[in-house]
C-alpha cells in the first residue's frame, strides 16, 4: 500500500450514533452512570459529550428489533479520557449508579481499561492511554496484552473527593470503535486495503486492530460472537461511525479510492457515507469543514 492510499495521520474517530429502543433510559445511562453531558436534544435524538465534543448520539426507533448476539454490529464504543483521574471519575460514577452493567477490566499496556454493558446491550469501554513513547512495537505491530487490573485498587489511587461530587470533568473523545464482523479477511480488505487504516495488531484469525497515525488502534473488528455473520438488517445497536479526517482532500482522495474499488458512496460534498461487508455505517466528514 503507497502512503497516497493511506488515511491522513491526524485521522480521528468521531461520534457514534445508537439506535435505541428506550431513548430516556439510555440518556440516564450515559448521563448520570457515564457522566457525559447533553449536549443537544430533540423530541427524538439526543447528543452526549464532553465539554463541546459531542461523543454519543442516541436516536429513538423503538420500531425496531434487538439484534442477535451472534449478528454483526457494535462490539464497544471506547470512550477515551484526558486522564486517571477523569476515568477514575466516570469509573466510580458507573459503578455506583449501574453496578450491574460492569463487566471487566484490563491493563492492556498501551492503555487502562473498563468494560460495560448499556441497558440496550451495546458494549461500552472507558479508558486511559499510557504516553505513546511506553508503547512498544515490534515488527510493525504494537504490543498489548489482557493484564490483570483491579478496579478498586485503580478507585483507590486515582478518584478525588471533588470528582465523586462532579464526575463529568476533564476531557474525553471517541478513542476507538470496536466491531463484530463475520470474517476477519474482508474486514482487512475493507479497513485496510480500501479504507486505507493501517494494520497494528492481529490475533490469529479473529480479530484486527487498526489505525491511522501510529495509533495503537482506531478501529477493531472481531468474530468472537459473530462468525460466520451475513450483512445485517435494520435493528437496535449501531446506527452510524463517524470518522474524521483532517480536511476536504483528505475526503476527496478517500471518494476518489472508494470509487475505483467499486463501493457505493453517498456524497452530499461535505461527508462521504458508504457500508462495510455487514452494512454498519461509515460517515466521514473533514474536520475543516
Amino acid at each position: 500500500m503507497s502512503v497516497t492510499d493511506l488515511l491522513a495521520a491526524d485521522t480521528s474517530m468521531g461520534t457514534v450514533t445508537l439506535l435505541v429502543a428506550d431513548l430516556d433510559g439510555m440518556t440516564a445511562y450515559y448521563r448520570d452512570a457515564v457522566a457525559l453531558s447533553v449536549l443537544a436534544s430533540t423530541t427524538d435524538t439526543v447528543t452526549l459529550g464532553r465539554g463541546t465534543t459531542p461523543l454519543i448520539i442516541l436516536r429513538a426507533a423503538p420500531e425496531l428489533v434487538q439484534a442477535s448476539p451472534r449478528d454483526a454490529g457494535l462490539f464497544h464504543t471506547a470512550i477515551l479520557f484526558d486522564s486517571e483521574a477523569a476515568l477514575a471519575a466516570s469509573v466510580y460514577s458507573v459503578a455506583t449508579k449501574a453496578p450491574g452493567t460492569f463487566t471487566g477490566s484490563s491493563d492492556h499496556l498501551v492503555s487502562k481499561a473498563f468494560y460495560f454493558t448499556d441497558p440496550e446491550g451495546n458494549g461500552v469501554e472507558l479508558y486511559w492511554d499510557r504516553d505513546r513513547a511506553e508503547w512498544s512495537w515490534v515488527h510493525g505491530q504494537v504490543e498489548m496484552s489482557t493484564l490483570f487490573l483491579d478496579p478498586n485498587t485503580f478507585l483507590q489511587e486515582h478518584l478525588t473527593a471533588e470528582a465523586v461530587e462532579a464526575p463529568n470533568f476533564g476531557e474525553a473523545v471517541v478513542g476507538h470503535v470496536h466491531l463484530a464482523v463475520g470474517d476477519i479477511d474482508s474486514a482487512r480488505e475493507f479497513y485496510v486495503n480500501r479504507l486505507g487504516f493501517e494494520q497494528t495488531i492481529m490475533y490469529g484469525d479473529s480479530a484486527l486492530f487498526v489505525s491511522a497515525g501510529g495509533y495503537h488502534h482506531h478501529m477493531a473488528m472481531n468474530t468472537w460472537n459473530s462468525a460466520g455473520a451475513g450483512r445485517r438488517g435494520r435493528t437496535l445497536g449501531l446506527g452510524q461511525v463517524d470518522i474524521v479526517v483532517p480536511g476536504s482532500d483528505d475526503l476527496g482522495s478517500l471518494g476518489e479510492r472508494m470509487s475505483h474499488y467499486g463501493i457505493a458512496t453517498r456524497d452530499d460534498g461535505k461527508t462521504l457515507s458508504f457500508d462495510d461487508p455487514w452494512a454498519n455505517v461509515i460517515h466521514v466528514t473533514a474536520a475543516s469543514a
